[in-house]
């Protein structure tokens, strides 16, 4: 004898598919091969891994706080100079401004933040042309970058001016001679001009001309319809 034939349940008893498969119908975009173990099709187009985003991060860290001995260079040549006179009163040496009501001071910060400020678009710029893509660890070393060649181009700029020592320099031009103040940044907040305009360029750029993140919706939901 042989065993009866069973047979085959209902349509409407076959097993639905799940939600999960039907997600990923949508998720996979057309043409995807099937995604690698453990991770799913949405998310193939993150970009590199984190390992990889702090290590570029290091390096555009150090690139930019590197660009700061520019910075210094140009900001000690560029920067207008204080006037200082010295005098001699009951045998000791006196250093008064020159030029009580002048503004050079007040142009050496200026001079500072507009260096800054252009080196930080620059270095935004480049940055992205270079790594064309955003992220946490690129902007925070933008910013620590900037912040550290701000110091670096400050302390540079200082060194390359003149002498700290005005008594000496007064002394050797004479009584009566006028020369340039030693380079000093009064306004500390110019420090901040670079991180501040490169973040602000950066963040712009990636706006605007950045990859954007897929769509999961963007394709449309089609039912599978189970065979009879």
């Amino acid at each position: 004898m042989t065993a009866p034939l069973t047979p085959p349940p209902p349509p409407h008893e076959q097993p639905p598919h799940s939600s999960h498969d039907a997600w990923h119908a949508v998720s996979a975009p057309p043409g995807a091969g099937p995604a690698p173990h453990g991770a799913t099709a949405l998310y193939g187009a993150d970009g590199p891994g984190m390992k990889t985003e702090v290590r570029e991060a290091a390096v555009i860290t150090v690139g930019v706080a590197l660009a700061g001995v520019l910075l210094g260079v140009l900001w000690s040549w560029l920067a207008p100079h204080v006037p200082l006179v010295g005098d001699l009163v009951d045998k000791t040496w006196v250093v008064y401004l020159k030029d009580t009501e002048g503004e050079q001071a007040i142009g050496v910060d200026g001079t500072f933040t507009l260096l800054a400020s252009a080196f930080g678009a620059v270095s935004a710029l480049v940055v992205f042309l270079v790594r064309k893509r955003g992220g946490v660890p690129l902007v925070v070393a933008l910013g620590v970058g900037g912040l550290l060649g701000s110091l670096l181009a400050w302390r540079l700029g200082v060194w390359l001016g003149p002498t700290q020592n005005v008594i000496a320099h007064a002394k050797a031009v004479g009584k009566g001679v006028t020369f340039s103040a030693p380079l000093k940044l009064g306004a500390k907040g110019a420090l901040l001009a670079w991180s501040v305009a490169a973040l602000v360029v950066h963040l712009g750029l990636t706006a605007l001309f950045g990859p954007r993140d897929p769509d999961p919706y963007a394709a449309p939901y089609e039912p599978t319809t189970p065979p009879a």
